[in-house]
C-alpha cells in the first residue's frame, strides 16, 4: 500500500513539473515534434515514440464513394456488420455504405424520406444513427426534435420526444445529438442543452428517467466566494452543474461508453475524460493506468495545438480495446480494458492520416474508420504488423492462452523496447501461470505497483507452502530451546537448594 502511495506521490511530482515546463516552454505539440505519427506515454509522462499500430488505408472522399451530391458537415456514423451508415447532415440524409474490402467502400442507398407517420416525413440536420439487432433504424433527427424509429424498409414505427419531466425548462426545444440502442430497444440518448445525463426510453417510448449523470466538480475557493459574493456578481459566475456528454457507444455487452468535454483544470485533476455506465448508470471504468484517460497529457498552446484533448467519439472493440477520437487535437487514443494507453496517434492537418475538424469514428472489426466534418471524408485505418501482434497478446490472454499471449508480449517488446505495455503484458501472463517471481521482475521494471503487489503476495504465499517444515522448525526450536534452556536451570537450581543437597553440604 505505502508503495502504491510513493508511486502516486511520484507521478503527481512528475506532473506537476511537466505542467510548469508547458507554462514556461511554447513547445507542447510533442506528438509531432520528434518526427513519430504514433506515440505513447511512460511511467514518468515522457513522450516515447512508437511502432505505428495503424496505417491508412485509403481516405474516402465524396468523389471517391460517386457522390452526386457530395458530404456536406456530415456528424453522426454506425457500423453493423459489413455496412456503415452516415449522418451528411448538411443534405439532410442518411448514407447506407457497404465494406466491399479494406480499400472499397460502395452506396448501397440514400435515405432521404421515410414512409408513413402523421408529421414530416424527411429529416431535418440529422446527427447520429444507430441500428437494433432487430434491424430497426433509429435516428437522431435534430432539427426535427425527435427521435425517429423506422424499421428496415423505412417504414415509420413511432417517435421519441421531448421528455416529459417538470426538471426540464418549459422553453427548451429537444436537440437530441446522440443516441444508443440496446438489445431491448431502449434508447439512450445524449440532448443539447440536458445536462441531468442520457435521455433514457423504454421500447415503447415512454420517459423513463435520466441515467449517468457526471458528478458536479467545482473549486473549493469558487464554493466560498459564491456565498459572499453579491446576487449581481453570482449571476455572472459560472454554474455548479454536471458536464453534458459528448458521445457514446454500447459495446457488445450492453455498457454504455460516454465521453464527455474536460477544462484544462479537469484535465490536470487527473480526471478521466471517459465513464463506463452499467445498468444503474454507475461509473465501472477500470483505470489502472499511469495516467487517466484522457488523451494527451501537455496542454499549453503551439504547433496548431491548444487546449486539453475532448473525446468527441468512443468506438469498443470485442477484445475490449476502446479507442477515442479527439476532436481538438484530431488525434485517436486506444485505451485497454484496465485503463492503460495501447496507442496514440494522428493529429491536425491535412494530409492523409490527419484531420481538419473529425466528428465520429466507427470500427470493423480491427480496422477504424474515421469521419471528418470540415474536409467531408471517412479515413480508413488498417492495423500494421505491429498493431495485430499487440491485438493478439491481448486477445490471447482473455482467452486464457497465457503461454501465447507471453510470446505475443515478447514479440511486441523486441520490435519496441520502449512499450511499457508489453512489460505489463508479460507481467500478468507469467502471473497468471503462477511464474510470480518472474512476474515481480517485470512490473518492477515499469513500476506496476498494484500488479506488482498481487505478485508478491502470491509468491510469499507460495514460498511459504514450500518451505512450510523448515518455518514449522525454525518456529518450534525458537520455543522450545528457550523452554528447555529454562527448564533445564530450573532443575539445576531445585538440585542445588535441594534440603538433602544442603544438608549434606553443611555436615
Amino acid at each position: 500500500m505505502m508503495s502504491r502511495k510513493l508511486g502516486k506521490l511520484i507521478k503527481s511530482s512528475a506532473a506537476i513539473v511537466t505542467a510548469l515546463f508547458t507554462l514556461v516552454s511554447p513547445i507542447t505539440a510533442y506528438a509531432t515534434s520528434d518526427g513519430g505519427y504514433t506515440y505513447n506515454y511512460d511511467y514518468w509522462g515522457d513522450y516515447q515514440n512508437s511502432a505505428d499500430c495503424y496505417n491508412v488505408c485509403k481516405v474516402f472522399t465524396s468523389t471517391e464513394l460517386g457522390l452526386d451530391v457530395k458530404l456536406k458537415n456530415p456528424q453522426g456514423m454506425f457500423s453493423l456488420g459489413d455496412s456503415i451508415y452516415i449522418c451528411d447532415s448538411g443534405n439532410n440524409r442518411i448514407i447506407e455504405l457497404h465494406i466491399a474490402s479494406e480499400e472499397s467502400l460502395e452506396v448501397v442507398r440514400i435515405i432521404d424520406s421515410f414512409n408513413g407517420g402523421s408529421g414530416n416525413n424527411t429529416f431535418n440536420n440529422p446527427t447520429d444513427i444507430a441500428i437494433s439487432d432487430e434491424g430497426n433504424i433509429f435516428i437522431a433527427d435534430q432539427g426535427n426534435a425527435r427521435i425517429l424509429k423506422l424499421d428496415k424498409d423505412l417504414n415509420y414505427i413511432m417517435e421519441f420526444v421531448k421528455p416529459d419531466d417538470n426538471t426540464l425548462d418549459p422553453k427548451l426545444v429537444f436537440q437530441p445529438s446522440k443516441l444508443a440502442v440496446d438489445t431491448a430497444e431502449r434508447v439512450y440518448c445524449i440532448a443539447t442543452g440536458i445536462n441531468k445525463g442520457l435521455v433514457k426510453y423504454e421500447n415503447d417510448g415512454v420517459f423513463s428517467g435520466f441515467v449517468g449523470a457526471t458528478p458536479v466538480s467545482f473549486d473549493w475557493t469558487d464554493y466560498i466566494w459564491k456565498k459572499l459574493a453579491s446576487q449581481e456578481q453570482r449571476a455572472k459566475m459560472e454554474s455548479f452543474v454536471p458536464t453534458e456528454y459528448e458521445n457514446i457507444f454500447m459495446d457488445y455487452e450492453g455498457f454504455i461508453y460516454a465521453t464527455k468535454a474536460r477544462t484544462v483544470d479537469q484535465a490536470r485533476a487527473d480526471e478521466n475524460a471517459v465513464r463506463k455506465l452499467n445498468l444503474m448508470g454507475n461509473d465501472i471504468l477500470v483505470s489502472n493506468g499511469d495516467w487517466s484517460v484522457g488523451g494527451d497529457l501537455y496542454l499549453g498552446s503551439g504547433g496548431g495545438y491548444e487546449g486539453p484533448s475532448i473525446f468527441t467519439d468512443i468506438t469498443v472493440m470485442e477484445n475490449d480495446i476502446y479507442v477515442c477520437l479527439d476532436r481538438n487535437r484530431g488525434r485517436l487514443f486506444g485505451y485497454d480494458d484496465q485503463g492503460h494507453m495501447v496507442f496514440a496517434f494522428g493529429g491536425n492537418g491535412n494530409m492523409d492520416g490527419y484531420f481538419r475538424q473529425p466528428s465520429a469514428i466507427e470500427r470493423h472489426g480491427h480496422e477504424l474508420y474515421v469521419l471528418d466534418s470540415l474536409d467531408c471524408s471517412i479515413t480508413a485505418f488498417v492495423p500494421t504488423a505491429f498493431g495485430d501482434l499487440v491485438y493478439q497478446a491481448i486477445e490471447e490472454f482473455d482467452k486464457g492462452n497465457y503461454e501465447a499471449s507471453e510470446a505475443a508480449w515478447q514479440e511486441v517488446m523486441n520490435q519496441n523496447g520502449n512499450y511499457d505495455l508489453a512489460y505489463i503484458g508479460i507481467g500478468r501472463a507469467l502471473l497468471r501461470q503462477k511464474r510470480y517471481k518472474e512476474a515481480m521482475n517485470y512490473f518492477e521494471l515499469k513500476y506496476d505497483t498494484e500488479n506488482y503487489s498481487k505478485a508478491y503476495k502470491q509468491y510469499r504465499k507460495e514460498w511459504v507452502e514450500d518451505h512450510i517444515v523448515i518455518i514449522v522448525i525454525v518456529i518450534l526450536l525458537l520455543f522450545l530451546v528457550p523452554l528447555s534452556i529454562g527448564k533445564v536451570k530450573k532443575i539445576r537450581h531445585e538440585i542445588d537448594t535441594a534440603d538433602i543437597f544442603v544438608a549434606g553440604r553443611n555436615g
